[in-house]
């Protein structure tokens, strides 16, 4: 039991820090600088822009953005820990990536893309997956609660969902789930 309590920390503790970065970064973003700090989202076909693969997931376009990616980052984020907290980490470095530079290379010219929707959707590939690759019953079973509770969110990844909404990060973010749930169902 101590264990698992001990476990239980560490995650949130995790979830939690990722949280309180977002917060303040936007909180800072909004009071301090104007939303001058979204400038260091990805940029597509920009190679300055780049840098955005790592800033991107940390900015938010207005609090009532962040607030629509919170409570879902700490549920998914959670779920991909269930098995092994190292996941989480794996998962999110994948997604950042193979979700950054999917938008990097599709995205429309001139725009800017931010938000922590990309490790979102990359976490919902990864959940609706892993029981797909793993084939073991607990994986099946939380991808079959994870689309019952988040599976409408598939409809992020198709164009036209408005002017604002990276429609790129989230499709993008979602393969580069599906590819870090079969790397590390092939481990």
């Amino acid at each position: 039991m101590n264990s698992l309590s001990r476990q239980l920390k560490q995650q949130f503790s995790i979830l939690g820090a990722f949280v309180v970065s977002f917060w303040t970064i936007e909180i800072l973003d909004i009071a301090i600088f104007s939303s001058y700090l979204d400038r260091f989202g990805i940029i597509p076909h920009n190679l300055i822009g780049l840098r955005g693969i790592l800033f991107a997931p940390f900015l938010h376009g207005g609090i009532g953005h962040l607030i629509a990616n919170t409570i879902p980052f700490l549920v998914l984020g959670w779920f991909v820990m269930l098995q092994e907290t190292s996941d989480f980490f794996l998962v999110t470095l994948i997604t950042m990536i193979v979700g950054g530079l999917g938008v990097w290379v599709f995205g429309a010219p001139g725009s800017v893309h931010i938000g922590a929707s990309i490790l979102i959707f990359g976490y919902l590939g990864f959940l609706l997956f892993r029981g797909f690759f793993q084939k073991n019953l607990p994986s099946i079973m939380l991808s079959v609660i994870v689309f019952f509770l988040y599976g409408g969110l598939i409809w992020g990844i198709l164009p036209g969902l408005g002017p604002f909404i990276s429609w790129q990060g989230h499709l993008f973010g979602f393969i580069g789930g599906i590819l870090a749930a079969r790397w590390l169902s092939s481990k």
